[in-house]
């Protein structure tokens, strides 16, 4: 069955349909959302309310541009949404110069980035990702999480200290000379 017929289907409020369209999108929408919650069950709760959207706005879809892109925004926006309802996200703005480069030894894994990347506070993690990983501008940030855009840019600059710092530590801790 293509794409289109999906869609189709799932528009009419087919639960098998709905059922093949989650199985299709389900790991590539896990992986967003587990970039931007807090933890593993957290994503997954996120995954579950954002394809209940999915399912409740699907008649919106116009087939103009790319489903995929269309339920990657719908997810992104439903976990922003839960964390504009907390007011942790303005912080004052400071005044820094240049953002730290966030230099990455080899030697790191993708699980230990991932890792670190999840403990940051949830207005660093978002901006970070925002910005780093899926390339919004500072002015997008602002608009979407309703801060400033120099608090995105000071959020994006503290998230990339905080990186540096735990890269830097974990790097020295797995150079040092074992003891005899």
């Amino acid at each position: 069955m293509s794409l289109d017929q999906l869609i189709h289907d799932c528009k009419n409020n087919d639960t098998k349909a709905q059922e093949q369209l989650y199985r299709l999108f389900s790991s590539k929408l896990f992986a967003i959302c587990l970039k931007y919650s807090r933890n593993y069950a957290e994503a997954e709760d996120n995954l579950q309310d954002g394809f209940l959207i999915v399912f409740d706005k699907i008649h919106q879809y116009n087939f103009k541009g790319s489903f995929e892109g269309w339920i990657k925004r719908i997810m992104i926006n439903n976990i922003l949404q839960q964390y504009r309802k907390v007011s942790f996200l303005e912080l004052t703005h400071e005044n820094i110069a240049d953002e730290p480069e966030v230099e990455i030894d080899e030697t790191v894994s993708l699980d230990f980035l991932m890792k670190i990347i999840q403990e940051l506070p949830d207005r660093y993690r978002l901006v970070f990702n925002l910005y780093v990983i899926d390339g919004y501008s500072h002015n997008d940030i602002a608009d979407m999480l309703d801060i400033s855009t120099g608090t995105s840019k000071s959020n994006l600059s503290r998230a990339r200290v905080i990186l540096k710092e735990k890269i830097e530590s974990h790097t020295a801790q797995n150079n040092l000379p074992s003891a005899r």
